[in-house]
């Protein structure tokens, strides 16, 4: 975890404090008039969340690699090369995303709480990604060995449409 932090002042930026992890350091970008007791305040909450969400995404990424492992070995021969996997918080119109080249795959941080299944058949969808490009017959052959995977695209289709249960 990175313990330097950097604060910049922005004069585009007008109430709102920002702060995401860049290499070795956090840093922190604050409103360019923002006085000097509001900014140790501001820093001081901001740095405190983002140390928080990476620690607990940090241990959740650990299980996303090993629950891929486990599926690549289990349900897709061994076939799939994987890079790194890690929850990400950017995606909000696609469930997952692989760069074929490197085996990297990154899965938006709204599955963080599906059913396993879901999130089986999403990861599943991605490790076939690696060795089957494109959404063809063999593709699919290969992702629909997900276990439930029919009952997991109905789940996503209304997770799509109507959010997270209880909301």
């Amino acid at each position: 975890m990175p313990s330097e932090i950097e604060v910049i002042r922005s004069s585009r930026r007008t109430r709102t404090v920002g702060a995401r992890i860049i290499g070795d350091k956090i840093v922190v970008r604050i409103p360019a008039r923002m006085s000097a007791t509001d900014e140790e305040a501001a820093v001081a909450e901001i740095v405190a969340k983002v140390r928080k969400k990476a620690s607990s995404t940090r241990s959740s990424d650990d299980q996303l690699i090993a629950r891929a492992h486990e599926l690549n070995a289990r349900v897709l021969e061994g076939r799939a090369t994987i890079g790194s996997i890690r929850w990400v918080g950017n995606q909000h119109n696609r469930w997952g995303s692989c760069t074929i080249s490197t085996g990297d795959i990154r899965i938006t941080d709204r599955l963080q709480q599906v059913p396993d299944y879901v999130l089986d058949a999403v990861l599943i969808h991605e490790l076939t990604h690696t060795f089957i490009p494109g959404h063809g017959a063999d593709f699919w052959d290969w992702a629909d060995r997900a276990p439930c995977a029919e009952r997991a695209k109905g789940y996503l289709e209304a997770y799509q449409r109507f959010g997270p249960a209880g909301q």
